[in-house]
């Protein structure tokens, strides 16, 4: 539940570089049944300092409660309770990413849920960079896209000192990407020991055996806590059934694998491994390992939690496997998946076992017997994942099941709001 006057801003970028020296303001208002009023807007100019928003934020708007208001600014959509940052500003940023030809509307619903249900905990951006046909651009590009994307808006809230993803689909690879962009293992020296034993009293100097260098993992220069995503194809579209719309047949998929490119660009090829840039090897397979100057593992080891949720069924364009990184027999069978009553369409959970420890051995597989699937499989699960199933098996939403997983559209999705509240109630601060 939201505070006394919960009030809850949302940033959304101004696309006219013209008016970039300003802020357009809607209020959107509701009246205790809900019912939205007409919107008003207002233009001024665009502050620097946090604070200084919040006041004239709280001095504008509709005096109903609940109010919603919008604020335009550059660099994406920025969503918080303005009422609980009275006392204090949330400290935990929650980058939102949506998938192919989709846009960071696709993630309202979550966004307002996790600012409702944390109001004093988290700032929650979703991310604005890659949307409708710049998803077609590749997961490269698109990651590092987003990879200054949450640089900036981690400028923009110096108080920040946690940061989570959320991702949809193509979202997790491309958040997979920006993330080995983002990564920094900087170091520094700590003192270890009393002030009696390492004082030096000869050289009125502390001892160098009483320092020792340690080096903290972080992202964009933040605590990296949770990293989430929801019917991402984590092993490309390539395999059998990974793409489901094509009905399992060898040929539709050989030939899916050949024209990918002609229907979603670079990231086609990237997801039906068909890429080959200079002679590399496909762009998901080098993401399952560390290179030089991106460290898309180490990336991942970073955050506490890693969490999969992947559709069971009904998912026509990401397929089980792909989606939860497992093996075909490793896939939970139907006589083990048991509901939950607060959860009803969460069918199966299975918790991180591995107690957190990364196995930094090459994914490389020695001989031809592996393919490239087992090698992604290999490389992501040197760190551990939680994989949590999901099925609208019982919903007449259960055919656009790829967009109800995320609450894309509330009417049309809305059977999937209790895989979000599962995702909010189990997320670590």
């Amino acid at each position: 539940m939201l505070a006394t006057d919960p009030t809850v801003v949302l940033r959304i970028p101004v696309r006219n570089p013209t008016r970039s020296l300003f802020t357009s303001t809607t209020t959107c208002c509701f009246d205790s049944r809900g019912t939205r009023s007409r919107p008003r807007f207002s233009v001024g100019p665009t502050l620097s300092l946090n604070s200084i928003k919040m006041q004239l934020l709280r001095r504008t708007g509709c005096f109903n409660s609940p109010r919603l208001k919008v604020e335009a600014e550059i660099g994406g959509e920025d969503l918080f309770n303005a009422a609980a940052t009275d006392k204090r500003t949330p400290n935990h940023l929650v980058i939102m990413v949506n998938g192919i030809t989709g846009s960071a509307s696709d993630w309202r619903y979550a966004a307002e849920q996790f600012v409702k249900r944390l109001p004093d905990k988290v700032i929650v951006h979703r991310s604005e960079c890659n949307s409708s046909r710049l998803t077609f651009d590749g997961v490269d590009t698109m990651g590092e896209r987003l990879a200054e994307e949450v640089l900036s808006v981690a400028r923009r809230w110096p108080e920040v000192q946690k940061i989570s993803f959320v991702a949809h689909s193509l979202g997790g690879l491309v958040a997979r990407y920006a993330i080995g962009r983002l990564y920094d293992n900087s170091s520094k020296l700590e003192h270890v020991g009393t002030t009696r034993n390492c004082f030096n009293e000869e050289k009125t100097d502390y001892s160098t055996q009483c320092l020792k260098q340690s080096y903290e993992a972080k992202i964009a220069g933040l605590e990296a806590m949770n990293f989430i995503t929801f019917a991402t194809p984590h092993l490309g579209s390539r395999g059998n059934k990974q793409l489901p719309l094509l009905c399992g047949l060898p040929f539709l998929e050989r030939r899916a694998s050949q024209t990918a490119h002609l229907v979603a660009g670079r990231s086609g090829k990237h997801l039906f491994l068909m890429d080959n840039d200079g002679g590399k090897p496909p762009l998901l397979l080098r993401m399952v390992d560390d290179s030089d100057d991106l460290k898309f593992m180490s990336a991942l080891h970073a955050f506490k939690r890693r969490v999969a949720y992947a559709n069971a069924n009904y998912d026509q364009m990401v397929g089980w496997r792909t989606s939860s990184i497992r093996r075909q027999h490793e896939l939970p069978k139907s006589n083990l998946i048991v509901n939950d009553e607060k959860y009803p369409h969460i069918v199966y959970v299975e918790g991180d076992n591995t107690n957190g420890i990364y196995n930094t051995e090459s994914s490389n597989v020695g001989g031809q017997t592996a393919d490239l699937e087992e090698k992604m499989i290999r490389g992501l699960t040197k760190v551990s994942w939680e994989r949590v199933d999901v099925s609208f098996h019982t919903s007449k939403q259960r055919y656009v099941a790829h967009s109800t997983i995320q609450v894309k559209t509330y009417w049309l999705n809305s059977d999937g709001a209790d895989v979000v509240y599962h995702m909010i109630d189990n997320f670590h601060l």
